[in-house]
């Protein structure tokens, strides 16, 4: 018995020896691939979501001043990506996209039925391949959680977009701060990883209104750098600032058109809009050029600059209000402007009308509208004495 039990030992002595001894024949597998010449050959999938705008793969900023247009722009461009349609003249690369909504899932939804109405009225089944999240995120602390979530849920079909609007609801910190924003850029790179896809970041400009707000290191870290404008006509302008693998300069000219949804339960109309393509060249935007404007939204910002004055108060410390101006709320402008008789109908009728007026007004970039603020845009008109 213990002279099986001491040839079972010299056995498994042996047997271990031997395993080292291959282990130790064998070389082991690098951590650092070195891929040779004759073996670097491109792919046979199209190196971009947007030909000649939007790359496959990579870190993108979409990037602007408030109320500019830029999350419809963003909306329409990943809609034609999901549905795999042609972009204004430029092929696409179809695929699932995953829109993080973090300013409101409500008025996204309206956004959303608005394009199925006025976009796929002709294809009542098209179920493109979007999904919309609007839980509070934080890029940093999530971003593992949210690779897994997606991954459970899409299982193979993997996202070729993922958007995150905006930057400021999903940083931890200040966007000024180079870990913040470093640890910011590397979660979004994580993202990229995981599923080989474009994370574009839809983000605000500073209050000087020529860059994207925040730390240099975010731009520095970019592949494509998309800002929007307004230009004189209130066209929607994006332009391709900065590019790896693309010509700059392309510029693509938008204008939003007004869709209704219905009535709420008070009985007042639902809109959202729509990006619409406009073929004309974008309209230099001349200083102290005089806006044409409705006689409601003459009345309305009649009605805006009295509440101001009567009613004005400091701006509240928020990152999407500069601190310098003076707010009024849009109810109490409301008001004001029924009061200066902005329609004689009934309620819902005068309701409608300011709802119009003041969607001109912000069209046309006088007033700026952060719920449940409104502000002007440029130099507020002089107290009364």
């Amino acid at each position: 018995m213990k002279t099986r039990d001491a040839n079972d030992r010299l056995r498994e002595d042996g047997a271990v020896a031997v395993r080292r001894w291959a282990d130790a024949a064998e070389p082991a597998k690098p951590t650092f691939t070195l891929v040779p010449f004759a073996d670097l050959k491109p792919g046979s999938e199209p190196p971009y979501l947007v030909d000649g705008l939007i790359p496959r793969v990579g870190l993108a900023v979409v990037w602007g001043p408030p109320k500019c247009g830029k999350s419809f722009w963003a909306f329409d461009a990943a809609m034609h990506v999901a549905l795999g349609r042609e972009y204004r003249g430029h092929r696409v690369a179809a695929g699932p996209v995953v829109y993080c909504a973090l300013e409101g899932a409500h008025p996204f939804k309206n956004r959303i039925e608005a394009f199925r109405v006025a976009k796929l009225a002709e294809d009542a089944d098209a179920d493109p391949p979007f999904f919309l999240m609007s839980s509070p995120l934080s890029l940093v602390a999530d971003v593992k959680r949210f690779v897994a979530d997606v991954k459970a849920q899409l299982g193979d079909a993997k996202p070729v977009l993922v958007i995150v609007d905006t930057l400021n609801r999903s940083i931890a910190g200040s966007e000024n701060d180079d870990e913040a924003m470093g640890a910011y850029v590397r979660a979004a790179d994580a993202i990229r990883a995981a599923f080989g896809c474009l994370v574009a970041i839809v983000h605000h400009c500073g209050y000087s209104a020529d860059r994207p707000r925040g730390h240099s290191s975010l731009v520095g870290a970019l592949d494509v750098q998309i800002s929007i404008k307004r230009d004189a006509n209130n066209n929607i302008v994006a332009e391709l600032e900065l590019a790896k693998d693309a010509a700059v300069g392309l510029k693509i000219v938008s204008r939003l058109k007004v869709v209704e949804l219905g009535l709420d339960q008070d009985g007042d109309p639902v809109t959202s809009c729509v990006v619409e393509p406009v073929e004309e060249r974008a309209a230099p935007v001349k200083a102290g050029a005089k806006r044409s404007l409705t006689k409601s939204a003459k009345v309305a910002l009649q009605a805006f600059d009295k509440a101001l004055a009567e009613v004005g108060e400091q701006a509240p410390a928020l990152n999407h209000i500069p601190l310098s101006v003076r707010v009024v709320t849009v109810e109490r402008w409301r008001e004001y402007a029924i009061r200066c008789g902005i329609s004689s109908g009934e309620d819902r009728a005068r309701r409608k009308t300011f709802q119009s007026a003041k969607e001109a007004l912000i069209a046309e970039g006088v007033i700026v509208v952060w719920e449940p603020y409104a502000w002007r845009s440029g130099p507020e008109p002089p107290e009364p004495t």
